[in-house]
């Protein structure tokens, strides 16, 4: 048994020496970022900004591969099978938190096959309501629903988006009886809501500030943790009465399982560089993204967290996918 001490640590010393030489000729071909949207949006700009200064700062060409579908599942599926050689990545969003909870049957584990790389920013949310709606607080949403159990409608996005998830944290937290009609896409949920179709709706923050501002909607919150410098006067959700309350579409970078350390590293600082490029930052804010650089062990933990989190809401909701 001794004897293979040796040839054990001998394979073990080449493999990490193939790995670090690796990751000083890393890149020699283009990558692939794999977004899990269909081009336009949030995550898909997001994703070009940087496959742009990736191509500058690597010398190799980001090839932007839209696969939108599935709830993410399609996009996370294609890297999970891929090689871990950083040479196919994805640009996850909170998709990825729930695929375990909404789909019974999955090709891969989402949380044990691919590799945290870093974290790129969250969206801030806005909980609006129709302006005919007499409410102008949580507190005030909160009693008027539960003085009429059912008659409030919610706009939201299919199962699992954000606009949907926020309305059933919204529901666990507070024990209001509203009720989820889906529409696609934000342009859908706000002409609802100004309409009055859907009373309220959690609604990604950009879109809906020229319609604060003008009165054809009602800013009643930022459901995300923090206020947005966008409309600074309007508190968090978590300030006005419900702790904790956080609702973020946030974007991360995610490779398949395996890959080795120093590539992980070494990715982690290119995106982090990126984050404070002030245009990057600035083309980032107008869609309403705050971007903050985080560990690959920070990201991890968080996406555990969130994992936690939004099983717990799926199971309490009853969601499934569609």
């Amino acid at each position: 048994m001794h004897r293979a001490f040796p040839r054990i640590a001998a394979m073990t010393i080449a493999s990490l020496t193939a790995a670090v030489a690796s990751a000083q000729h890393f890149p020699v071909k283009p990558i692939r970022l794999v977004v899990v949207s269909a081009p336009g949006g949030t995550t898909d700009a997001l994703a070009r900004v940087f496959s742009q200064r990736l191509t500058d700062s690597l010398g190799q060409a980001i090839v932007v591969d839209n696969k939108p579908g599935g709830g993410g599942v399609i996009a996370a599926e294609t890297v999970a099978r891929a090689a871990p050689d950083g040479y196919t990545l994805l640009f996850a969003n909170l998709a990825q938190s729930l695929m375990g909870s909404l789909h019974a049957k999955l090709s891969f584990d989402p949380p044990r096959d691919f590799t945290p790389v870093a974290f790129i920013g969250a969206t801030n949310s806005v909980l609006v309501t129709n302006t005919a709606l007499p409410v102008k607080t949580v507190q005030d949403l909160v009693a008027y629903a539960k003085a009429r159990p059912g008659t409030l409608n919610y706009a939201g996005g299919t199962t699992g988006a954000t606009a949907h998830l926020s309305g059933e944290l919204f529901k666990l937290m507070t024990g209001v009886s509203i009720t989820h009609v889906p529409y696609k896409g934000t342009a859908a949920a706000i002409t609802a809501v100004i309409a009055g179709e859907a009373q309220m709706a959690f609604l990604s923050l950009p879109p809906c500030v020229p319609l604060i501002q003008s009165g054809r909607l009602r800013g009643i919150a930022i459901g995300s943790s923090k206020r947005s410098v966008a409309v600074p006067d309007l508190p968090t959700v978590a300030e006005s009465g419900l702790p904790g309350f956080d609702v973020s579409a946030w974007n991360g970078i995610l490779a398949p399982r395996g890959l080795p350390r120093p590539l992980v590293m070494q990715l982690n600082r290119e995106f982090n560089r990126i984050l404070e490029i002030s245009d990057v930052r600035e083309k980032a804010l107008a869609q309403g993204t705050d971007l903050e650089s985080q560990t690959p062990e920070q990201f991890g933990a968080f996406l555990v967290a969130q994992t936690t989190k939004w099983a717990k809401v799926a199971k309490a909701a009853g969601m499934r996918a569609d």
